[in-house]
């Protein structure tokens, strides 16, 4: 009896105290936790980046068909990168358009196809300010979220071959532009993720975004404006003013751009596959100065590496 009693306390004795982990094994199990972090962490950045590039895609495919719907109802006249000013600026009603809420000053081109994508560009729109920010989901870029004015904007417009209102002397410099005029539509960018003027400049030059900001050096200055791979002596760039650095694509998820073409198909696309070419410092090149040159291939709406029309003579 005393032995059995003996063996019973031992035995309830060590239920009541189980083995504890040592620290060597704790230890062991915070690097495994450790390591595991470790590994997953680029695959959910990474992952999470796919996903803003994916919402990008879809905001374009939309803007694409607002295109397309524009043209419809205008002629087949493809919608301007910007529309055109007459002499008297605001107070000019000519220069006031109806972006289907209301009448705007000189709208740029995502909010004059706003009507026909069920999202205006803006709530108010006015006749007196042309630095109003974009409203709504497919006005914005989830990677670069703050750029919603409707100058630096996050989304760039091939304008220059598909419509370019921009005027001297009374003409406009490639305007109106049927669509009839492009010959392959799946070969020719629409819009695209824009850097601005900031693309033709070094890196180390560039400054942070600035939404109402209007240096060149500015990342998103002038991101409406989209200007094709290849320039010439006389084409424009950029703003359109004689000091204006060009505007190239910005490859801002994982290392491309997203890009919407006209027959309503998009892609992520480096700056390189759509024919642009870039210095080791960064810098965008617009003209045959290296082995490999820029090409419009992309842009011309022919598959052809042609130059974008000439501004008018002033």
């Amino acid at each position: 009896m005393t032995t059995i009693s003996r063996c019973n306390c031992r035995a309830e004795s060590s239920n009541r105290y189980p083995r504890a982990f040592t620290l060597i094994e704790l230890l062991v199990v915070v690097a495994i936790v450790a390591l595991l972090i470790a590994i997953l962490l680029p695959s959910l950045a990474r992952a999470r980046e796919m996903s803003k590039a994916v919402t990008c895609t879809s905001n374009l495919r939309q803007l694409c068909v607002g295109w397309h719907l524009y043209a419809d109802e205008n002629r087949d006249i493809s919608v301007p990168g910007r529309f055109g000013e007459f002499p008297g600026g605001r107070t000019n009603r000519a220069n006031w358009y109806n972006v289907g809420n209301g009448m705007k000053f000189r709208p740029r081109w995502i909010a004059a196809m706003g009507r026909y994508i069920g999202q205006f560009g803006f709530s108010r729109p006015s006749t007196t300010d042309d630095r109003q920010d974009y409203e709504g989901a497919v006005y914005q870029c989830s990677a670069v979220p703050e750029r919603v004015d409707e100058r630096n904007h996050a989304y760039g417009y091939n304008h220059q071959f598909l419509g370019n209102a921009r005027m001297t002397g009374g003409r406009f410099h490639n305007f109106p532009v049927n669509r009839t005029r492009i010959t392959h539509f799946d070969r020719t960018v629409l819009g695209a993720d824009c850097l601005g003027t900031a693309a033709g400049l070094p890196r180390v030059g560039r400054l942070d975004y600035d939404n109402q900001g209007r240096k060149y050096a500015q990342l998103g200055n002038h991101g409406w404006t989209l200007d094709p791979p290849r320039l010439g002596e006389n084409s424009e760039r950029g703003s359109g003013d004689a000091d204006s650095p060009r505007t190239g694509v910005d490859p801002r998820h994982l290392r491309k751009a997203t890009v919407v073409f006209c027959d309503g198909h998009a892609e992520s696309r480096t700056p390189e596959q759509l024919g642009y070419r870039i210095l080791p410092d960064g810098k965008f090149v617009d003209q045959e100065t290296m082995e490999n040159p820029p090409t419009n291939d992309w842009f011309s709406g022919t598959t052809r590496d042609d130059l974008p029309p000439k501004p008018p003579a002033r």
